[in-house]
């Protein structure tokens, strides 16, 4: 399987130094900005032209046509002629993977202003709390529970001090555990892969009880519209939806169903599941798939495709070794990328496992299509702790996957402003608007030309900090200088974290 791994804190505040940080960077929010002649765009109104856009402190304190929305005496001005103002972006499906300590600032610079942790961390609470305190600037962090898994758990083994999962084998042990990670303050509860159908019902009655969203992975033993209808808030990836639009489901329930998997076995229910999962995608019946998709659009169930996480898993062959980005990484994240890569993705692979693998994907592609159209509402995610994923740059490349599935550019921006905003219960995110949040990012070029353009930063505003384009360059220059620093010894990379959502995707006979 693949491994994640993290630092110990004695490796903490080597990347701070080099960024200059404590105390926070950028323009301190307070003071009044006004980003005069922009073409503002969002989900909710397409694009409007020659706007001006008024920030105070954390909140858009007007936004609308230049001719009816004066500048103010004094404020600080940015001029948005020729450029594109746009909310800022959510990846909502991230593991913290510690090696390097600058993944806020690189959600920042890349204009990733909400991201949500999904297997509860530590160190996703340090941030948080730095955040929080004014120590740093970074994305809003929601933080879900440890990994509610069952019993044998994939995770047995793997995580030794259960810091990262629990397992439970029967629905009082599920109960207990939703009830001991709602006490902990976490923001939702994540069920995974080998919950038994009893435990996972048991999670979805205890987290309504107790008033706490439940979400993650189907498991193995539910059928996906049996989850959406007990109140799953989201669904992660789409390993388990070809299943439920199978016209050959219940031969391949009761495969599944039946298959060994033991404890700590990952990467052999990957093995083991593959063929049942492709079977599932080539009997894919469109009819079925309708009305499966219709009830979770009725029910309000989110889907998080994460494109790029089954990218890397199905042809990892294309992936790109010497992406000019992974300059800002440090040569313990790198030499662990290519390590996982020449030792658990690529090894085995047949031509005819190569050509699966890559049918595959395409048909993931369609599929998110099919679900968008139907209505339901996705979200973007890049199941960052991926091999050779990113924070921040790989969302963009979410988005662009996103357009080439067939969605368009202000779709995906909605599955990355908006659609986010609504599932965390936010009116005031996702929208350019009066009142709402301060999260915005200007372009140089037009999203809705281009989706690629999202990546065409001129300055981010995070809750009212402006980073302009030589603060955003000083920051890029701070990071690439601290991930060519020496970590001590003691700060090597130890122990595994994070959600092997994604775990090997090299499929063996």
């Amino acid at each position: 399987m693949q491994r994640r791994t993290i630092l110990t804190g004695t490796a903490l505040g080597l990347a701070g130094a080099a960024l200059g940080r404590y105390p926070s960077f950028g323009s301190p929010a307070g003071g009044l900005i006004a980003i005069r002649g922009v073409t503002v765009i969002d989900a909710a109104g397409g694009a409007r032209r020659d706007q001006t856009v008024l920030v105070r402190g954390d909140r858009i304190l007007d936004a609308g046509p230049a001719h009816r929305v004066p500048v103010p005496h004094g404020a600080t001005i940015v001029e948005g002629a020729g450029k594109h103002l746009i909310p800022g972006l959510a990846d909502m499906h991230t593991h913290v993977v510690g090696i390097d300590d600058t993944d806020p600032e690189l959600y920042v610079v890349n204009g990733v202003t909400t991201t949500r942790q999904m297997s509860g961390s530590p160190q996703a609470r340090d941030w948080q709390r730095e955040i929080a305190t004014g120590g740093r600037l970074g994305p809003q962090w929601s933080i879900g529970s440890r990994i509610v898994d069952g019993a044998p758990s994939l995770w047995d083994g793997l995580d030794p001090d259960g810091s990262v999962h629990v397992s439970v084998a029967n629905p009082e042990q599920a109960r207990a555990a939703v009830r001991q990670e709602q006490a902990t303050g976490v923001a939702f509860i994540k069920t995974y892969t080998r919950l038994t159908r009893e435990s996972f019902l048991a999670v979805a009655d205890e987290s309504h009880r107790l008033g706490l969203p439940f979400l993650g992975h189907v498991p193995d033993f539910v059928q996906l519209t049996e989850a959406s209808d007990r109140g799953m808030r989201t669904v992660e990836h789409l390993f388990e939806i070809w299943y439920d639009t199978s016209a050959d489901e219940d031969r391949l329930r009761r495969a599944v169903t039946a298959a060994p998997i033991g404890p700590g076995d990952y990467n052999g229910w990957f093995n083991t599941m593959h063929p049942y999962e492709y079977a599932a995608a080539r009997s894919y019946d469109r009819r079925k798939a309708g009305q499966v998709f219709h009830r979770l659009a009725r029910n309000g169930t989110y889907l998080t495709p994460t494109l790029v996480l089954h990218e890397t898993n199905d042809k990892p062959e294309e992936i790109d070794r010497h992406d000019p980005r992974y300059r800002y990484f440090s040569a313990d994240v790198i030499g662990y990328w290519d390590w996982a890569l020449d030792n658990l993705y690529l090894p085995g692979r047949t031509p005819a496992q190569v050509a699966q693998s890559k049918e595959l994907y395409r048909r993931r592609l369609a599929l998110t299509a099919e679900l968008a159209a139907a209505g339901v509402p996705l979200m973007t995610g890049t199941d960052l702790g991926t091999t050779y994923l990113m924070p921040g740059f790989s969302l963009h490349d979410e988005l662009e996957r996103f357009v080439r599935a067939g969605l368009t550019p202000l779709q995906a921006l909605g599955a990355a402003t908006l659609n986010p905003a609504r599932y965390l219960g936010r009116r005031d995110q996702g929208v350019i608007a009066h009142g709402a949040v301060a999260d915005l990012v200007l372009l140089d070029a037009d999203p809705l030309h281009d989706i690629r353009n999202t990546t065409r930063i001129n300055s981010v505003l995070v809750r009212g900090h402006l980073i302009g384009p030589a603060e955003r360059a000083r920051i890029l220059a701070g990071i690439e200088a601290a991930a060519k620093q020496p970590k001590p010894s003691a700060a090597a990379p130890i122990a595994y974290r994070g959600c092997p959502c994604h775990a090997n995707a090299a499929v063996r006979s």
